[in-house]
């Protein structure tokens, strides 16, 4: 087995690093740099924010890109049939204002996001429209406040009645689409993606698609990666919690070193890769990362939307961003869930806090949250 011990290295006094991981201790206890902005973003009149865990920056450091699922939690109505017919993806300038919106009627249930060097906009769609009865109740069913469902467990083909879901889109700054990756419908198949969470594009145009959000034995879980066209390069991990294992491949970041982060949510770590799908090692320092951003200057963000809550082993720690370094695994910053509230205290089962996580060339972080539906601003302290 790897090691997973990490250097020493001269810290600053609030800062937290272990050399172990195991009986990690909650990074609950450090400075939060960041006040919070509610509200930042103007949708149009009559529109209301639905669930999001998918924001991003574009190209100029300073755009905010989202992804949401039409007012609820998801864009699909399911006793109808009927998609929603409101633009899921959306385009927001540095003042909040909304300047592009595009995507009606293709995505259910928008996952995770991504914007490339050229500045195109890639999102994974992580539902079906199979009917419920042909979905059963499943392992998995209700996913945590994120409208999951269970896992294909061997089907091969997509469930009766699915003919949309479980692909990822690249599209143009524009809006138009230039690829998909996946068939629609969604099975444990080759030719399909089961639940594809997030999306990240290497500089080279390499493509790695995070999938698997069920969690129960038989559940996927996997990266795949591909190559600028599309074609499946290969694919690595299964279901379980060793290394090179996942149990919710929830999000991915790649560093300046071209190495690549997994958030395995269910796991409570972060596994670091090579691109050709080799194991280097793993942090936990970071929580119960949903999201994961890598800023430049190698800065790591990783956002944890379901400890205290639904989470039954990750006690002791708490939701919200850890701010740190994606070069040594310090964990600097903590900012804490605005919501704030456990499950002790009013036996709340959903998520809160962000579910993802973006930072625009400025240092302002970005929160996209399921459960209060909203995207939040976080702005550094004077003086920090």
């Amino acid at each position: 087995m790897l090691a997973t011990t990490m250097a020493a290295a001269a810290l600053g006094p609030s800062a937290v690093r272990v050399s172990t991981q195991t009986e990690m201790k909650p990074t609950n206890e450090l400075p939060n740099a960041y006040q919070s902005i509610e509200g930042y973003f103007k949708l149009p009149e009559g529109r209301t924010w639905g669930s999001t865990s998918a924001v991003e920056i574009d190209k100029d450091g300073k755009s905010i890109w989202v992804a949401e699922r039409c007012q609820q939690n998801g864009c699909l109505d399911r006793a109808s049939g009927q998609m929603s017919n409101l633009p899921t993806v959306l385009k927001f300038d540095s003042s909040g204002k909304l300047v592009k919106s595009f995507g009606e009627g293709m995505l259910i249930f928008a996952h995770g996001i991504f914007v490339d060097r050229e500045g195109n906009v890639w999102v994974t769609d992580g539902q079906d429209n199979a009917p419920l009865p042909a979905r059963g109740t499943g392992a998995g069913g209700g996913q945590r406040g994120e409208g999951g469902r269970g896992p294909a467990q061997g089907r091969t083909g997509p469930l009766p009645g699915s003919t949309k879901g479980h692909q990822v889109f690249k599209f143009s700054p524009d809006g138009k689409l230039l690829l998909t990756l996946g068939k629609p419908g969604g099975a444990a198949d080759p030719d399909y993606f089961y639940q594809p969470n997030d999306v990240v594009v290497a500089p080279n145009g390499d493509i790695f698609v995070a999938e698997g959000h069920a969690s129960a034995p038989g559940s996927n879980g996997r990266i795949l990666k591909f190559d600028k066209t599309g074609k499946l390069i290969k694919t690595f991990g299964k279901f379980g919690s060793g290394q090179g294992e996942f149990d919710q491949p929830h999000a991915l970041a790649m560093d300046s070193r071209g190495r690549l982060f997994v958030g395995d949510r269910n796991n409570n770590r972060i596994q670091i890769f090579d691109q050709n799908g080799t194991f280097i090692t793993e942090w936990k320092q970071f929580s119960r990362p949903s999201g994961l951003f890598i800023d430049k200057n190698d800065n790591l963000y990783s956002a944890d939307s379901e400890s205290e809550s639904v989470s039954q082993n990750h006690n002791g720690w708490k939701r919200g961003i850890r701010v740190g370094s994606a070069k040594d695994g310090t964990v600097k910053y903590f900012i804490p869930d605005p919501e704030a509230r456990t499950r002790a205290a009013d036996n709340f089962t959903g998520t809160s806090a962000a579910e993802g996580v973006a930072v625009d060339s400025q240092g302002n972080i970005y929160g996209a949250e399921v459960g209060p539906k909203r995207v939040m601003k976080y702005t550094k302290r004077s003086g920090t």
